[in-house]
């Protein structure tokens, strides 16, 4: 196969952006806390930014697209410490023209970013070394094998006709979702943090992860074509529907206009939108949008009222967004946007909806048990909790022995 030099460069091109999704993610984390923990949380991101990486490279991509294991995850020796990759070698998974290694960088992002949504959840509350090992675990136990089951081509999701164009159950159902039994395993905070600290930092993070989400979307095309037009443009659409409609939301509620909200609500469209991109029109992509502001910012009020201390409303925005777009997608797929796709319920296949359903709901499940498991387990080796005397006097200090702000309180 010849290589497309356009189509290479695309690829890096959207490779970087979504690096630069993970940075992003610290800004926007790193605000909502308070003074004294921005260091811890913007830490994990760019830990998992490193240690990712190492993962990756020596088993992570060989057991997303490696040769399959009955369609649940792919041979962990295959692409070993790139055993076997040269200069010159193609990925096959399309005729694009792409080296193989510009698809193990831009996967790589993914999952990167993937783990460090979760950290929000469970904000000031996680020893580092838990955190390592948490991060360890859930790449290898759920990531990892959702990626084979639903990317590759002889996964056994994808085989059976589900869809994900660039993450709705891969990323963020399934971060969602690990969110949320952190935060009933670890419980509430000591010390409760409810004001951020910084909203320009939010507004830093969100702008990084918006300019960054075009690469996550219109770049899971793998290729340039109508597609990736088209993916490229709903993003932008559903995330502008959904901070719209979020902020007037907000507005009527609280009687004053949410900055935060405006920000949070473009999030939660971006997340919504994402497995959808690059199967419906552009004015599906704005109802979703609509859809998805709603549906978050409901959803956040009642984890709200339930006392789940989501510090970062990690499984409001993303676990249900994720979940709401992957059915969305069963609700209005249309063919006449991507051939390559399918026609969900308004186009006459109810089919389509219910393997959106049970994809959706499996890898809820399957992420929320393991992460519950995985974190109880990691107890009995190392203690998850961060001591109540740490949180009250900051995690930034006694942990790293740095701070944010220098004579901060």
């Amino acid at each position: 196969m010849p290589l497309n030099v356009g189509n290479t460069g695309f690829m890096l091109l959207c490779a970087s952006l979504v690096m630069l999704m993970t940075p992003g993610l610290a800004f926007f984390y790193g605000g909502l806390v308070g003074r004294k923990n921005v260091l811890t949380i913007m830490a994990q991101s760019f830990m998992s930014l490193g240690w990712t990486t190492v993962l990756w490279f020596a088993f992570g991509y060989s057991m997303c697209f490696g040769p399959t294991w009955h369609g649940i995850v792919g041979d962990p020796t295959y692409y070993a410490f790139m055993h076997g990759v040269t200069l010159h070698t193609m990925y096959t998974g399309n005729d694009a023209g792409i080296p193989l290694i510009v698809h193990v960088a831009y996967q790589m992002m993914f999952a990167i970013i993937t783990p460090a949504l979760i950290t929000g959840a469970f904000a000031n509350r996680v020893t580092v070394k838990a955190y390592f090992l948490f991060l360890t675990g859930w790449l290898i136990f759920v990531y990892f094998p959702f990626v084979h089951m639903i990317w590759s081509p002889d996964g056994l999701l994808a085989k059976w006709g589900v869809l994900d164009f660039a993450g709705g159950i891969v990323v963020h159902n399934t971060a969602g979702f690990a969110a949320l039994a952190s935060v009933l395993y670890v419980g509430r905070r000591s010390v409760v943090e409810n004001k951020p600290h910084n909203v320009p930092l939010i507004a830093l993070g969100t702008g990084l992860l918006w300019f960054g989400w075009y690469g996550f979307n219109a770049g899971s095309e793998l290729r340039v074509d109508y597609i990736t037009a088209s993916a490229f443009l709903n993003t932008d659409v559903a995330a502008s529907f959904a901070g719209t409609a979020w902020f007037f939301l907000e507005w009527s509620h609280a009687r004053q206009p949410k900055f935060i909200g405006l920000l949070t609500g473009a999030v939660a469209g971006l997340a919504t939108i994402t497995p959808a991109a690059g199967y419906v029109s552009l004015g599906t992509a704005a109802v979703i949008g609509v859809i998805a502001a709603v549906v978050c910012y409901y959803a956040v009020q009642l984890k709200n009222r339930l006392g789940w201390d989501d510090a970062l409303d990690v499984w409001g925005v993303h676990g249900v967004g994720g979940l709401l777009g992957t059915l969305l997608l069963g609700v209005f797929a249309s063919k006449a946007w991507n051939p390559a796709g399918a026609d969900g319920l308004l186009m006459g296949n109810p089919d389509f909806l219910w393997k959106q359903v049970v994809a959706a709901v499996v890898s809820g499940l399957w992420a929320f048990g393991f992460t519950y498991g995985m974190l109880w387990l990691i107890n009995k080796m190392t203690p998850v909790l961060i001591d109540e005397h740490t949180q009250e006097t900051g995690l930034d200090q006694t942990l790293h022995g740095e701070e944010a702000y220098s004579g901060s309180l």
